[in-house]
């Protein structure tokens, strides 16, 4: 990865770790609830006893802690965001994405809840542990909820997919939970099972309909200064300099723009969205192909220009992922530094508006 001086800020690599962080630390903690399970089912071999399991599951456990320690290092040291060291233990402190922020501490605060309590097993009570360890529960659900509500990079295929497969393995191991001794405790285990069934699918639809749909940043609770970081220019000469060069890496900013589109005799269709951001900076979005049936192309190629007002075609590419509205693209320039472009879009008639979120890549 190639970095240009003029749109990368000096601590972008702490937006990067944060995020990966983040994503190793759901899969480590995946991986421990999964194996609790197993723990409880009291699943084993000779090639694997119990003794191992628990082993791995407690080792696993504080691994999530070491990992969860640099996320929230590497987050409030990144002054992209206004996340304070208050909201690392108190949940719905922070001024940025509030609620789901808070979600992730809550996790947080289970955890090391359960990490303490495990320590000190020889010398509380087996009840006060169990109780607590029941938390654990909790603590997983809501470290995805934090994961999907609070990270800008939810709707990437990878991270998408890996959040998709931590929440089947714990739906799999739960639903192994609940059959193991049946029925032994039956009211009890279908009482779990409905509710955690209850749990899921209202935790998809608030996915589908929230994170996943255009518009979420705004909608999350992002401040406003943010969304379109607007400065205003001393002078003249300011505006020309601010209007010269792109905003600092990764930035989102609020679009508007018109949209037309244009038919050939062989049926195919080009679509050109131009835009410009509340920032400034401008883009163009041409797809081509063959006009779809409801209205709009099947898009067979696509060119795509990005840059600050004074140069618009400073970045060129095309786009990488096209559903519906909302648009990705990869776009380079001369000296090869990489952009990836997501646009969330709202079109009416020949009006368009939306959101614009750039990082590098």
């Amino acid at each position: 990865m190639i970095l240009a001086s003029n749109v990368v800020a000096s601590n972008s690599w702490l937006w990067y770790a944060t995020r990966a962080t983040g994503v190793i630390a759901l899969i480590l903690l995946t991986g421990s609830v999964v194996l609790g399970i197993i723990v409880q089912v009291r699943a084993a071999s000779r090639r694997w006893p119990r003794l191992v399991t628990l082993g791995v599951h407690r080792n696993l456990s504080l691994l999530v802690l070491a990992f969860l320690a640099l996320h929230i290092l590497t987050a409030v040291l990144d002054s992209y965001a206004p996340v304070g060291w208050l909201s690392v233990i108190v949940p719905f402190a922070s001024s940025y994405r509030p609620l789901w922020l808070g979600f992730g501490t809550v996790a947080f605060d289970l955890l090391i809840a359960v990490t303490i309590t495990s320590l000190l097993r020889t010398r509380i009570s087996a009840r006060l542990w169990r109780l607590v360890h029941w938390a654990a529960y909790a603590c997983w659900p809501s470290a995805v909820i934090h994961s999907l509500g609070t990270g800008s990079d939810a709707r990437e295929p990878f991270v998408l997919g890996v959040t998709i497969a931590c929440v089947a393995a714990v739906i799999l191991a739960g639903g192994w939970r609940l059959v193991s001794g049946w029925p032994e405790h039956a009211v009890a285990r279908v009482v779990a099972g409905v509710t955690a069934a209850v749990v899921v699918i209202v935790g998809l639809v608030w996915t589908l309909t929230g994170p996943l749909r255009p518009g979420w940043a705004s909608r999350s609770g992002t401040p406003a200064v943010l969304l379109a970081r607007v400065q205003a220019p001393a002078s003249g000469s300011g505006t020309s300099a601010q209007a010269s060069k792109l905003p600092t890496l990764p930035f989102s900013t609020n679009v508007s723009g018109t949209t037309s589109t244009a038919s050939s005799n062989s049926g195919t269709s080009t679509v050109t969205l131009n835009g410009q951001g509340t920032d400034p900076v401008v883009f163009q979005v041409v797809i081509s192909g063959p006009a779809a049936s409801g209205g709009g192309v099947q898009m067979t190629s696509s060119q795509v220009s990005f840059g600050p007002a004074s140069s618009p075609q400073q970045y060129t590419g095309q786009v990488s992922s096209l559903n519906g509205t909302s648009i990705q693209a990869t776009v380079t320039n001369s000296a090869g530094s990489r952009i990836t472009l997501s646009l969330d879009l709202s079109l009416s008639g020949t009006a368009m508006s939306g959101s614009l979120s750039a990082s590098a890549s």
